[in-house]
C-alpha cells in the first residue's frame, strides 16, 4: 500500500447502552483497537455515539453531557499510541446550547468538534427539541476536555503526511439536505467525507440510502464513509439496523450486515488517485478556494503494505445477470440506432460487412440485421461477404456460411488467395516467407474487396474491430484497420461474448442461436497464417497477444483511472494470482504499454463508430494523444518494476 496512495478507513457501528457512557466508551475503544490491528487509519461511529441517539430528554440532563465529556477524555487518553483519526457522536454544550457534533480525535489529541447543519423534525424525528443546528457557525472555538479546538461547519482536516487526504464532516440528515454540506466540502478540497449516522430502518430505506450514498461520492468525485447507529439504541418506536457503507466515486466498495447484536467494523482501501485523476479530467468540477475553511492537520500512517481491496478481473463486465442483460441490450441498441441514423444520413443502399466466423464480424452482422429491421428494410441490402484466404479454417468458413444463410441477406464467397498471390508476384515477395507483408497483404485484399463492392452497390463498409483491438494496434492499417462505420469500436473484446451470447438468446430465431454458440466457442483468431496439420485455427490471437482479459483490466485503469504502471501491476498481480504468474503479468503489461503507445497513429484515423461506454479511444473524443508520443517512460518506469522485483 505505501506509495500508492490508498488510505484504509473504516466504519463501525458498536452495541451500545443508552445513556451509559462508560460502557459505550468501552465499546468504542474495543472497536478502535480492532480496527488498529488492521492497519486503519481513519474510522468514523454513528452520531451521538457516546450516549446512544434515542436518549430523548434525557439530553438536557447535565449528568450525562458531562459523563460524555469524561468518555471522550478517557478515549482521547487511551488512543494517544494511535495514528488514527477517529470520529466519534457526542452531544456538545456551546454558548448555553446543545449541539449534535462530531467529535474528531488524533494521537491522544482533540483536533475540532463539527456541529450538525440539518435537523430532522419530521415523521419519527424530533431534534430540534434538544439540539441546535450548526449551520452558519464559523470561525470559532471551544474549550472542551480542556482542550481549545476549532467548533464550527468550516473545518477540513488536513493529512500532514499524504496531501491528497483532506477529510470533510458532516452527520446524517446532513446528506438528504437539498445541498449536503459535503456539496461544499468537496468542492473546496474534501476527497473523503465521514457521516455519523443515526438512520433508523424501514423497509426499503437500506436501498434509498445505499443509493444516497454512492450517488453524493459520485457527483462530489469523493470517498464517503457512512457509519449509522445500530444494536442497542432504544425500540420504543424504531429499530436501527446499523448500516455501514464506504463508497468511491460512485462505486459502492463495502457495505456491513445489518441487525448485528454486537456491532460491526467495515474497512476498504480507498484509491485517492482515483478522486485526484477524475478532478483533474473533469472541468465541470468546481473548486473553491479554501480560504473560507479552516484546515486542521492530523497524521495517519501507513502500516501495512497488503491491499484490501478487490479489483474486478473484468471491469467492462457487469457482475450481477440483471446487470448484465442490461447492460447487452443497451449496448445493442447503441450500435443499431448510431448504424440507422449513419444509413438514413447518407441514403446508403447497402451495407458490406466482411464475415469471418468470429465473435466481432458476428457481432456487426447481427447489428446491421437489427437495424434493417429498425428502419423497416429488406435484410438482403446487408451484403455479407466470406473472403477465405490462407488461415482459414472449415469451422469458421462453415460458421460464417450457416450465420449468413439463417439471418437471410445477401451472400457472397470470394477467395482472396489468388489475388494475393498475384500481388506476391507483382512485388517480388515469396510467398514462403510467412511474414507480416504475408498477413498484411491478406487484410487489405479484403478490404479492397468491400471497399469496391460498397462502391458498386452505392452502400457503406461496416467495420468490425473492437475496443481492445483498437487499444493494441491488433490491426492492419489500411486493412480491417478501415471502414465507413465502426459498430463495434466501443466495445472491449471481453465484453462482446456476453453480447453476443444475449443476442442469441433474445433477438434471433433458433437456427441462428445454435450458430452462435459455436462461434462463442471459437478461439479468437485472425487467420492469415495456414491451419495446422489437422485443419485447425494455428494463429490464436492471446497467444501472440497475451490474455483480453488482462489486456482490457490494462486498458480500463490506464484510461479510465490514469493508473501509473506500478501500481497497475500491483493490483494486477492481487486480482490475478490464481490464474497467472507476477512473471507473465509483468511481461504482458509491458507489451501492453509499448503497444498502447505506440499504435496511436492507427487510432488518429479511425472511422466513425458510437461510443457505448465510459471508455472509448476515438481521436474525436475521449483520448487524444499524439501518434509520436515517445514510449520510453514507461519502458523506464516497467525497467524499475523488475528491478524491485528481482
Amino acid at each position: 500500500m505505501k506509495n500508492m496512495n490508498f488510505i484504509r478507513v473504516a466504519t463501525a457501528n458498536i452495541d451500545l447502552r443508552i445513556a451509559d457512557c462508560s460502557h459505550n466508551e468501552s465499546k468504542l475503544l474495543d472497536k478502535i483497537n480492532e480496527a488498529w490491528d488492521e492497519g486503519v487509519e481513519i474510522i468514523v461511529f454513528p452520531e451521538l455515539s457516546i450516549t446512544g441517539y434515542t436518549c430523548g430528554d434525557l439530553f438536557f440532563q447535565k449528568l450525562l453531557l458531562r459523563e460524555s465529556e469524561n468518555a471522550i477524555k478517557d478515549i482521547m487518553e487511551l488512543t494517544s499510541d494511535k495514528d488514527m483519526l477517529i470520529a466519534i457522536g457526542a452531544p456538545v454544550e456551546f454558548n448555553k446550547k446543545l449541539y449534535n457534533c462530531a467529535v474528531l480525535i488524533n494521537r491522544g489529541r482533540l483536533l475540532a468538534i463539527i456541529p450538525k447543519s440539518y435537523l430532522p423534525n419530521y415523521n419519527e424525528f424530533y431534534e430540534q427539541r434538544w439540539f441546535n443546528s450548526g449551520a452558519g457557525i464559523t470561525g470559532r472555538g471551544i474549550d472542551y476536555c480542556g482542550c481549545q479546538v476549532p467548533f464550527g461547519t468550516d473545518i477540513l482536516l488536513k493529512c500532514q503526511n499524504n496531501p491528497d487526504l483532506i477529510v470533510g464532516v458532516e452527520i446524517c440528515e446532513d446528506l438528504w439536505a437539498v445541498i449536503p454540506p459535503s456539496n461544499y466540502l468537496s468542492m473546496a478540497g474534501a476527497t473523503l467525507i465521514l457521516n455519523l449516522s443515526a438512520s433508523n430502518d424501514l423497509v426499503g430505506k437500506s436501498q434509498f440510502r445505499r443509493a444516497l450514498v454512492v450517488n453524493q461520492s459520485a457527483r462530489c468525485i469523493t470517498a464517503y464513509a457512512y457509519a449509522s447507529a445500530g444494536y442497542g439504541e432504544s425500540t420504543t418506536d424504531l429499530v436501527f439496523g446499523g448500516h455501514c457503507l464506504i463508497a468511491e466515486n460512485g462505486k459502492l466498495l463495502k457495505e456491513s450486515d445489518r441487525y448485528l447484536i454486537h456491532g460491526s467494523l467495515t474497512f476498504a482501501d480507498l484509491d485517492l488517485d482515483i478522486i485526484s485523476h477524475d478532478r483533474k479530467k473533469i472541468n465541470t468540477f468546481e473548486s473553491e478556494n479554501c480560504n473560507g475553511y479552516r484546515e486542521v492537520s492530523f497524521l495517519a500512517y501507513q502500516r501495512h503494505n497488503e491491499i484490501k481491496r478487490s479489483y474486478q478481473k473484468h471491469p467492462f463486465v457487469p457482475q450481477e445477470d440483471n446487470e448484465m442483460k442490461i447492460r447487452c441490450e443497451e449496448i445493442f441498441s447503441i450500435q443499431t440506432i448510431g448504424l440507422a441514423k449513419r444509413i438514413q444520413h447518407i441514403s446508403s443502399k447497402s451495407m458490406l460487412i466482411g464475415v469471418s466466423g468470429g465473435l466481432d464480424s458476428t457481432l456487426a452482422l447481427l447489428v446491421c440485421v437489427k437495424t434493417c429491421e429498425k428502419l423497416g428494410l429488406d435484410k438482403r441490402i446487408v451484403r455479407a461477404v466470406t473472403m477465405p484466404g490462407f488461415g482459414t479454417t472449415d469451422r469458421t468458413y462453415q460458421n460464417a456460411v450457416k450465420l449468413i444463410e439463417s439471418l437471410g441477406v445477401d451472400f457472397s464467397k470470394i477467395s482472396i488467395e489468388e489475388a494475393c498471390r498475384l500481388h506476391f508476384r507483382d512485388i517480388g515477395y515469396d510467398e514462403s516467407v510467412r511474414d507480416v507483408t504475408y498477413e498484411n497483404t491478406q487484410a487489405r485484399e479484403r478490404t479492397q474487396i468491400l471497399m469496391d463492392l460498397a462502391n458498386m452497390h452505392k452502400g457503406i463498409v461496416i467495420g468490425t474491430g473492437d475496443l481492445s483491438e483498437l487499444a493494441m494496434g491488433w490491426s492492419t492499417y489500411n486493412g480491417d484497420h478501415m471502414s465507413m462505420y465502426g459498430v463495434n469500436s466501443g466495445i472491449p473484446k471481453t465484453l462482446i461474448r456476453y453480447i453476443v451470447k444475449w443476442v442469441s438468446e433474445n433477438q434471433f430465431s433458433r437456427d441462428t442461436r445454435k450458430v452462435l454458440l459455436d462461434i462463442l466457442d471459437t478461439p479468437v483468431s485472425p487467420e492469415l497464417l495456414p491451419p495446422d496439420s489437422e485443419g485447425k485455427i494455428a494463429q490464436k490471437t492471446e497467444d501472440l497477444l497475451g490474455p483480453y482479459e488482462l489486456h482490457d483490466f490494462f486498458l480500463y485503469h490506464t484510461v479510465r483511472n490514469g493508473m501509473q504502471p506500478s501500481k497497475l501491476h500491483s493490483i494486477a498481480q492481487t486480482t490475478f494470482k490464481d490464474q497467472y504468474t507476477k512473471e507473465y503479468i509483468y511481461t504482458i503489461l509491458r507489451r501492453f504499454y509499448r503497444r498502447f503507445i505506440t499504435q496511436q497513429f492507427k487510432r488518429s484515423c479511425l472511422p466513425d463508430g458510437p461510443k457505448v461506454g465510459s471508455i472509448c479511444l476515438s481521436p474525436r473524443g475521449d483520448w487524444r494523444m499524439p501518434s509520436d508520443a515517445s514510449v520510453e517512460l514507461w519502458m523506464d518506469e516497467m525497467d524499475r518494476i523488475k528491478e524491485e522485483n528481482a
